[in-house]
């Protein structure tokens, strides 16, 4: 049987369908367990590759007969040589194509709704990494948030949506993943915003984001509303969109909160991001559709393909916003936290302008999951 590559987005539409699949990831387990493919209706082997240099003939009874297979190894090479392997024993079998880091890299353009006067707001799903960026497009214009490095499927998007990318936001300065931000402003001529409270060291110049900055996109039709909302980073700034969209940031997430650790910073900044959490958001609209720049689970995935959740109905639901007690939610803030994302300091250090790596060490930097919330 002739063995297939599967693209990222291939295993993004099957993932967002809730089609069934199995994985066979031959990475080591460590590795695994860290990080990997999920899905509502994925399933999942892993056995090394080194355990499988001499046959897969010892594994075939914990394969599905009736299913395809997937198999999945970091760069590649390893999945193709596996999949060969149990091809030749019958299987229908596939490889990720680029392994886990394309997985890593790929974004799902999605859309959210159309916005007043023709506008349209856009939201870029990093499935593998957790991420999510925006676009706002308005009458040939677009506004981009919380860009990733990868940054060729903003403009080739904005292209055939026949809008210029006038503007490039920041909510904060990341840890988990490097800015597009930048590279997009130089490379399309938009602004780049960040806020002044998160830009103490960075080496570039920026146009300060400040609280109650009003920008307009596609000649004042859509305005967007920027909120200094402190507690993720000393800078976090939120931002309402079309009087509709609350972009959280890293403050608010659909099933948790933001960590305020990834400074350093966690006992300072904890009564920040309570204030902001029990005091700015609850003084807004619970009619505003929440839309946060990570995800932590495929199901806070919606049946559409985004992320989002209106306001009223976290501040029911999302435990970090029902923690009565003062010191019982700092307790949960401080001591609740899982570990540090993958190289962090390194990837504030590039965001702040500080080190510059190249493209290789940048992906290698991300590898891995977002680690921005409170569990």
């Amino acid at each position: 049987m002739t063995v297939n590559p599967m693209t990222a987005q291939q295993v993004t539409q099957k993932i967002v369908n809730n089609e069934p699949l199995f994985i066979l990831d031959v990475r080591n387990e460590d590795a695994f367990q860290d990080w990997k493919i999920e899905g509502k209706k994925v399933t999942y082997l892993n056995i090394p590759y080194f355990d499988l240099l001499d046959g897969v003939e010892e594994i075939l009874d914990q394969l599905p007969a009736d299913r395809e297979i997937l198999v999945v190894c970091a760069k590649e090479g390893s999945s193709v040589m596996v999949a060969e392997m149990l091809s030749e024993e019958g299987k229908d079998v596939f490889y990720l194509q680029g392994g886990m880091k394309s997985w890593s890299e790929y974004l799902e353009p999605v859309k959210v709704a159309d916005l007043n006067n023709g506008g349209e707001l856009f939201q870029f799903v990093r499935i593998g990494k957790g991420c999510l960026s925006y676009m706002v497009v308005s009458n040939g214009e677009a506004a981009i948030i919380d860009a990733t490095r990868m940054i060729d499927i903003y403009t080739s998007f904005a292209e055939g949506k026949g809008a210029k990318i006038i503007h490039a936001f920041d909510t904060h300065l990341h840890a988990d993943h490097i800015s597009g931000g930048r590279k997009l402003a130089r490379q399309t001529g938009a602004a780049y915003w960040l806020p002044p409270k998160d830009a103490g060291e960075v080496t570039y110049s920026y146009v300060p984001l400040e609280d109650n900055e009003i920008v307009k996109v596609g000649n004042e039709e859509i305005i967007i509303h920027a909120l200094y909302t402190p507690g993720h980073t000393i800078g976090s700034t939120s931002f309402v969109i079309d009087d509709q969209y609350l972009l959280s940031g890293d403050i608010l997430f659909i099933d948790s909160i933001g960590r305020p650790d990834l400074a350093g910073k966690a006992e300072d900044w904890v009564q920040d991001l309570r204030e902001t959490l029990y005091s700015r958001y609850k003084e807004l609209s619970e009619n505003l559709i929440v839309l946060p720049a990570h995800f932590m689970s495929m199901d806070e995935l919606n049946s559409d393909g985004t992320i989002a959740a209106k306001l009223g109905t976290l501040i029911s639901n999302n435990h970090g916003l029902n923690v009565k007690n003062d010191a019982e939610f700092r307790r949960i803030v401080t001591e609740n936290l899982p570990p540090q994302p993958n190289a962090y300091q390194e990837i504030r250090k590039t965001n702040m302008g500080i080190i510059s790596p190249d493209e290789e060490q940048q992906r290698e930097m991300e590898i891995g999951p977002n680690r921005c919330a409170v569990r």
